[in-house]
């Protein structure tokens, strides 16, 4: 089994979202103890935003001037996708949505005639589905009856993968981690017992 960990928080390892997305991944492995993890993180620049020659090729205006530009990025970063049985992204909630880093990951991977197609009937993804466990940090509460800001960042990567053919999408959220050290530890918890669940349920299943 091969697991593709995405985690993009500044803060690396010591953040909320990388610490909920390693529980997911030791949930896995111990599921799975032969799991092989590649990581890849995105927060100190280590993927580029698409360039001009990629914007070229997928507009139809030739071939990129640079065979080593971001094209070739988007190449690898999609054959990493194809090559997991399962992905787990690991994010903060940066002003409501998807931090930079992760956004440009997604626009690597989300690529007409590569990952999907456009029919007159909408687009339609060509990769093989497989698990999308997304682990969220944020400052704030943006669900439940104590929400108080937007959530542009779930419906935004449910439609995005979507689209490239990832509908087996689970999200797992620690909120509130700006409120104090008593909502932080009440938010891990509620995290714990919805991973607890859903492991429970997708092993009896």
């Amino acid at each position: 089994m091969n697991i593709l960990r995405i985690h993009c928080s500044p803060r690396g390892r010591e953040s909320e979202s990388y610490r909920l997305g390693e529980r997911i991944v030791g949930l896995l492995r111990a599921r799975h103890p032969d799991a092989r993890v590649v990581d890849r993180p995105l927060a100190q620049g280590t993927i580029a935003h698409v360039d001009d020659g990629y914007a070229d090729a997928l507009g139809g205006h030739g071939a990129p001037r640079d065979p080593a530009g971001s094209l070739a990025d988007s190449d690898r970063l999609i054959q990493e996708l194809e090559a997991a049985d399962c992905v787990v992204i690991a994010t903060p909630m940066h002003n409501y949505t998807v931090p930079s880093s992760l956004k440009a990951w997604l626009d690597h991977i989300v690529r007409i005639h590569r990952t999907f197609i456009s029919t007159p009937d909408g687009k339609v993804g060509t990769l093989r589905d497989r698990p999308v466990y997304i682990a969220v940090s944020s400052g704030g509460r943006y669900s439940g009856e104590s929400a108080r800001q937007p959530d542009f960042l779930t419906p935004y990567l449910t439609a995005i993968l979507n689209t490239v053919g990832l509908f087996d999408i689970r999200f797992f959220s620690v909120q509130g981690a700006a409120l104090g050290p008593e909502a932080l530890a009440e938010a891990r918890r509620q995290a714990e017992r919805a991973l607890a669940e859903a492991f429970a349920l997708a092993a009896a299943a």
